[in-house]
């Protein structure tokens, strides 16, 4: 409630007219802290399991202070739809991942995470995601985007993927349940040159924030799940089919008129011309 009013707040200070749409799933922002699970569930209308932070997120810092946060439930890769790797570990748990050629600023910002001997056959491995910020004049603030997503294997095979749906106002992070290559994910990865096409990833509870972090903790996050959901979509048009069912019934009641001249078996038999 205190995230909706904030919100609110922000929009009539900016003059900004607006109507909200309450599903009373879950919050299109989201609070993700390394020491607190989420608090801003509607905990007696939401019905998805607890998610708890079983680890923190990894953190990328220039001089004191952290300018880039990861954070994923199951990180996973399989390449050439064979070699099967579990990321997740390595990268929260144990850290044995080398982020040392990230890089951080104001206008562009890229994680980069080198593992050396994931798995069995594959010396090296980096992954960079790539993202940037810039002033939309559309919507008169700025946006973090990230735009893509590279994978080095042994320091000679690339493979680029275009990323879509992933942004937010410079000021929160990203958050989405589900982002990889496969077709039926929310946000993803799509494949831009041929060995792009050798790799399936598989990321779930995927939040990251290169920008404007403050008190080294995620920010709210900006969902992936916009307000119209497919089942939101399906009602609207079921109201809607219905809505004109009953205008073109009652239309129809509207035009039924009744005789204005009765028969009266006492008199003599009613004639109606043909003209009437």
């Amino acid at each position: 409630d205190k995230v909706i009013g904030k919100l609110t707040m922000d929009l009539q200070e900016r003059g900004i007219n607006f109507s909200v749409i309450y599903t009373a799933e879950r919050p299109s922002r989201i609070s993700r802290r390394t020491d607190v699970v989420w608090e801003l569930r509607r905990q007696l209308m939401a019905t998805e399991e607890e998610d708890s932070l079983s680890y923190p997120p990894l953190n990328v810092t220039t001089g004191n202070d952290i300018c880039i946060l990861f954070y994923a439930g199951n990180f996973s890769l399989r390449a050439n739809n064979s070699v099967f790797m579990d990321l997740t570990n390595v990268t929260f748990v144990t850290r044995n991942v080398d982020i040392s050629s990230s890089e951080c600023s104001e206008s562009n910002t890229t994680l980069s995470l080198k593992y050396t001997e994931p798995v069995n056959g594959i010396s090296s491995l980096e992954i960079r995601f790539l993202m940037t910020n810039k002033f939309y004049g559309g919507s008169a603030r700025n946006w973090s985007t990230l735009d893509s997503v590279e994978i080095v294997q042994d320091g000679e095979k690339f493979a680029k993927f275009n990323v879509s749906v992933i942004s937010a106002p410079a000021e929160y992070s990203f958050h989405c349940q589900l982002v990889g290559t496969s077709n039926l994910y929310p946000a993803r990865l799509i494949p831009s040159n041929d060995e792009a096409k050798n790799w399936d990833v598989f990321i779930s509870r995927f939040q990251i924030q290169g920008f404007n972090i403050e008190n080294n903790q995620f920010s709210y996050a900006s969902d992936c799940t916009g307000f119209f959901t497919p089942g939101i979509w399906m009602g609207l048009v079921t109201s809607i089919l219905l809505l004109w069912i009953l205008t073109y019934g009652i239309h129809m009641i509207m035009q039924l008129t009744t005789n204005n001249r009765f028969d009266d078996p006492k008199g003599p038999a009613l004639s109606v011309p043909q003209t009437e």
